[in-house]
C-alpha cells in the first residue's frame, strides 16, 4: 500500500489481467451511469469521440488491456498499471515513454463522490477517452519529458501546468463551456460546480498566470484556465524544454499568486 493512502492496487497476473470483485465490478458500473449523464452535454467533443473508440463496458472494470489496445492504435499510448501513488520521478518518465499510468483500484462506496487518489475510474472514464487525441496525446508526452530533468522546485511549478490543462481544463467553445480535465471530467461535484458556479474565476489560459496559481487537491478548485479547443495544447508542446524553464524561474521570482482557499489547517 502506497504511503498515505488507504487504498492498495491489484497486481495483475502473468496475463496482464486484474480480479475485480462482483462489488468493484458494481462500483464502476454506478459510476459510469452516473457520470456519463452529468457530462452528456459538458465533456467537450473530442472527449465523447475518444469515449467512442474506447467503448468502454458499463457493467465491469474494464482491463488495461483493453483500453491500450485502442490507444496504441490511436496514438502509441498505453495504460500501465502502478500503485495508488506514485513520486514525480516515475509520473514523468513513464508519461514520457507514452505510459499513462493507472492506479489499478477503484474507490469504495463510503467515497464515491470524492477521493484525493486517482482511482482506476478516474484514469480510465476521466483521462483515456482523450488519449485517442492526438493534440492531447502529443502535450502529455511532452509535459513528462519536460519533467524528466527538472529539479523537485521546479517539478513543484509544472504540477501546476499539468492541474489546470489535463486534470482541471476547460474549452471556451462556440457552442459554450466545455470540460476535457479529467479532475473534472470523472466527478459529477466538480462537472456541476466547474460549468454551473457563478463564484469561479474562469481565466484565459496563460502558461506564466498558470505557474503561479496555487491550488489544493482537496477542495472544489475556485479558479479554471480556459482554452478554446483540445488542439490548442500543439502551442503549449512547441515551446522548448528551455523555455518553460525559463517561465518558470520567472514565475518562481515574481511569486505565486494570492491564494483564492483558505490554508489547509494542520490534522
Amino acid at each position: 500500500m502506497a504511503k498515505g493512502t488507504k487504498y492498495a492496487s491489484k497486481v495483475p497476473d502473468e496475463h496482464g489481467f486484474i480480479q475485480w470483485s462482483t462489488e468493484e465490478n458494481l462500483i464502476w458500473q454506478e459510476l459510469f451511469t452516473r457520470q456519463i449523464t452529468c457530462i452528456k452535454d459538458k465533456a467537450c467533443d473530442e472527449y465523447h469521440e475518444g469515449l467512442a473508440k474506447l467503448n468502454l463496458p458499463t457493467d465491469r472494470i474494464p482491463q488495461l488491456d483493453e483500453v491500450s489496445k485502442v490507444l496504441k492504435a490511436s496514438t502509441g499510448w498505453e495504460c500501465y498499471p502502478v500503485p495508488a501513488l506514485i513520486g514525480f520521478g516515475e509520473f514523468f518518465r513513464l508519461l514520457s515513454e507514452k505510459k499513462f499510468p493507472v492506479a489499478t483500484f477503484i474507490r469504495s462506496r463510503e467515497e464515491m463522490d470524492y477521493l484525493q487518489e486517482p482511482d482506476i475510474f478516474h484514469e480510465i472514464f476521466g483521462h483515456c477517452p482523450l488519449l485517442t487525441n492526438s493534440s492531447f496525446a502529443n502535450y502529455t508526452e511532452a509535459y513528462g519529458k519536460m519533467g524528466l530533468n527538472a529539479t523537485k522546485e521546479q517539478r513543484v511549478f509544472l504540477a501546476r501546468l499539468y492541474w489546470f490543462t489535463i486534470e482541471f481544463g476547460l474549452l471556451d467553445t462556440p457552442k459554450g463551456l466545455r470540460i476535457y480535465g479529467g479532475g473534472v471530467l470523472s466527478s459529477p461535484g466538480e462537472t456541476d460546480y466547474a460549468m454551473n458556479n457563478t463564484d469561479v474565476d474562469r481565466k484565459p489560459f496563460d502558461i506564466l498566470d498558470v505557474l503561479r496559481t496555487p491550488y489544493r487537491i482537496d477542495i472544489m478548485q475556485p479558479i479554471y484556465y480556459l482554452l478554446t479547443k483540445v488542439s490548442d495544447l500543439d502551442d503549449i508542446r512547441k515551446f522548448e524544454v528551455d523555455d518553460i524553464m525559463e517561465l518558470v524561474a520567472e514565475a518562481e521570482a515574481l511569486g505565486l499568486h494570492q491564494a483564492k482557499f483558505p490554508v489547509k489547517q494542520a490534522s
